[in-house]
């Protein structure tokens, strides 16, 4: 089923764009919940209308994305936790730990916007990627610390 898409969704595309997918997927999700509609004479009609707006905000898009790059571009993020004698953590430091640092550093960033594929449960520098915005990401260094190593 060919749908057009209202917003942007990552798996599939920018709005405005026409997409293909499965029947069920547009008929119990997208549609319902306002992510897309139905191609047709008339939604065609309405996507040219709103073409200019659709490019201007895709375009703030990026720009906002953009800045908020270079924000994070010199940015290092150190955590310090309690650590045990093999450089194994008391817990483990997650996105949500992540996002708090760098609120204290001065940049927002939501912490679902953190990739992390599991927590960090060791000592020592990682290399983490945020998402900061459609199609664009950014890598930043979190530096786990003992907090007996703390200067």
């Amino acid at each position: 089923m060919e749908i057009i898409l209202r917003k942007t969704i990552d798996t599939l595309g920018r709005e405005g764009e026409v997409v293909k997918v499965k029947p069920g997927y547009a008929r119990n999700y997208l549609i319902p919940q306002q992510l897309a509609m139905p191609v047709n004479k008339a939604s065609l009609a309405r996507l040219q209308k709103e073409q200019a707006a659709i490019a201007k905000r895709l375009a703030e898009e990026k720009k906002n994305a953009e800045a908020l790059s270079a924000k994070l571009a010199d940015k290092i993020v150190v955590i310090t936790c309690k650590a045990g004698n093999e450089g194994r953590l008391f817990g483990s430091v997650t996105s949500t730990d992540i996002a708090a640092q760098l609120v204290r550093l001065g940049v927002t960033v939501d912490r679902k916007a953190i990739l992390l594929k599991e927590p960090i449960k060791t000592i020592g520098e990682t290399t983490v990627t945020i998402k900061v915005g459609y199609q664009m990401s950014c890598d930043i260094p979190v530096q786990v610390m003992s907090e007996t190593e703390e200067v």
